[in-house]
């Protein structure tokens, strides 16, 4: 060994949009595996496995050596923003970042749902939502803050019987139990930038969600048909009369038409499957003893390989594309909260649907965006004397860090 220092720890990655957060992980092995700043961890590990017993050896002969690395909660391709990372030691702490609190930024485009909550996923229905106000947003927003019971999306890698909930919905087979409402909660929830229809470039997804597995969707998107949410004949009334008047929130929600509806304004529910009942319950409030169970992973969106579905997929028309309002929000969230469920269920707070355009995450625990702050995506390709001293700076400051925690434990 060279008797170099052992860079380990923490730092952040600005992960970019179209790439999965294993990829970001790949990236960085590939640029770290030759770097003279991981080299010294390189030669301590395999001094180490140098010393193993033979039947250790054995079993790693066919392992190739790279420097560890790991990520504390996954972003899907959709999204950018923190991406925390661990090095060596480091991924043995990436435990504590995922049952912390995490911001987002997100936009919710009105008028469209899919299977999938987000632009990524392929229509299942539309609804009107020329009547959707700033105003009304704003009074929808107050029921998902704080502690509620959220239903995760069934595009999600949540297993039921062994099996993520994404591979049952791609393969048309309703999950052999019901999607579970799980407590989480909203600590901030705003609205930072309100674009009115046609002042903006967001769009719905080109494709539609066909037979068996349009089906499906619709059977699952149903079962929320129960919960007290404003109609979209009430909302459209209350945009003709004022933005400041009451809406009703405690009257019974129709669901938007399903797509092929031959009167799109009718608001008709899908049915549901035989001899099925949407849940009565109605989304409450979780008592200060109701706990949210930390997510293994931070699941945002799907960040599964596309499927090739046994129907093709048709084209959305052109003239369907959106002339719907949009909204940008700020919410900073506990662990297991689906910020493409809360654009779904928030569409239909306002009487129409709602889908996850665009999705950053500005902080995860103590990282936050920041170019002295997290590691920019981009400055891997510039080479090592660009990212190098920043990696460096980065894991030193954990390190420091750990220290003076350990330090006051003592104390």
């Amino acid at each position: 060994m060279s008797g170099e220092k052992i860079y380990e720890g923490i730092f952040a990655v600005h992960k970019p949009q179209g790439v999965t957060s294993a990829d970001v992980i790949r990236t960085l092995q590939h640029h770290f595996n030759p770097s003279k700043l991981f080299q010294p961890w390189l030669e301590a590990e395999r001094a180490r496995r140098t010393r193993e017993s033979n039947n250790q050896r054995r079993r790693r002969r066919t392992q190739r050596l790279d420097v560890k690395i790991g990520h504390g909660g996954t972003l899907d391709p959709l999204a950018t923003g923190v991406l925390v990372a661990g090095v060596g030691k480091g991924t043995k702490q990436l435990n504590d970042f995922l049952g912390c609190t995490k911001t987002y930024e997100t936009v919710v485009l009105f008028g469209a749902e899919t299977d999938s909550y987000d632009r990524l996923g392929k229509i299942v229905r539309r609804a009107p939502s020329e009547h959707i106000t700033r105003e009304m947003v704003e009074k929808a927003l107050g029921q998902f803050r704080g502690k509620i019971l959220q239903r995760p999306p069934i595009f999600s890698a949540l297993k039921v019987k062994g099996k993520k909930l994404y591979e049952y919905a791609r393969e048309g087979i309703e999950p052999p139990i019901e999607i579970q409402e799980r407590p989480v909660e909203v600590t901030d929830l705003r609205i930072l930038e309100w674009y009115e229809p046609g002042t903006h470039d967001f769009k719905w997804p080109e494709q539609e969600a066909a037979g068996e597995e349009k089906a499906v969707a619709e059977k699952l998107l149903a079962k929320d048909d129960a919960l007290p949410i404003v109609s979209s004949v009430e909302a459209a009334g209350s945009a003709e009369k004022t933005a400041e008047q009451e809406v009703s929130s405690s009257t019974k929600r129709k669901t938007p038409p399903p797509l092929g509806s031959p009167k799109a304004s009718e608001d008709k529910a899908p049915a549901t499957a035989e001899g099925e009942h949407s849940p009565s319950a109605k989304r409450q409030k979780v008592s200060t003893e109701g706990q949210a169970v930390p997510a293994q992973t931070e699941q945002t969106s799907s960040d599964a390989p596309e499927e090739k579905s046994d129907t093709p997929p048709q084209k959305a028309e052109s003239t369907l594309q959106p002339r719907s309002p949009a909204v940008k929000i700020t919410m900073t969230v506990s662990s297991g909260f689906y910020v493409r469920s809360l654009a779904h269920d928030l569409g239909k707070a306002v009487g129409s649907c709602g889908l996850m355009s665009e999705l950053i995450r500005t902080r995860q625990a103590d990282f936050e965006l920041g170019s002295e702050k997290v590691l920019e995506y981009r400055d891997l390709e510039a080479g090592e004397e660009v990212w190098g001293p920043k990696v460096q700076q980065f894991l030193e400051q954990w390190e420091k860090k750990r220290e003076a925690e350990a330090s006051a434990k003592e104390d």
